[in-house]
């Protein structure tokens, strides 16, 4: 079993608001959970409106298929947000 975690820093520029962060993440948090059957939450930077920084953890039975996997969630926030990506930490283990 290969276990991943992302750790993605996203920056809204328009967002004026703690308010208007928390739609943003709770709307980019469900459309990665519902597509990609993983835990994901805010883990970072609750108190900076322009900044959210997301925790997506998940597993796959293959090196392979974990790249993949990583890659995939990455272009699915990109496509789903308009919050630019300013940051991406990987990280994998094997069990």
């Amino acid at each position: 079993m290969k276990v991943f975690a992302l750790e993605i820093k996203l920056r809204a520029i328009w967002v004026h608001s703690l308010k208007e962060k928390r739609m943003i993440v709770q709307s980019i948090v469900k459309k990665i959970r519902n597509h990609f059957n993983v835990s994901v939450g805010e883990i970072a930077e609750q108190d900076i409106h322009q900044i959210v920084v997301i925790g997506v953890v998940g597993m796959t039975l293959d090196e392979r298929h974990l790249e993949e996997r990583m890659e995939e969630i990455l272009l699915y926030v990109e496509k789903n947000t308009d919050a630019e990506i300013i940051d991406v930490v990987k990280d994998k283990a094997v069990f």
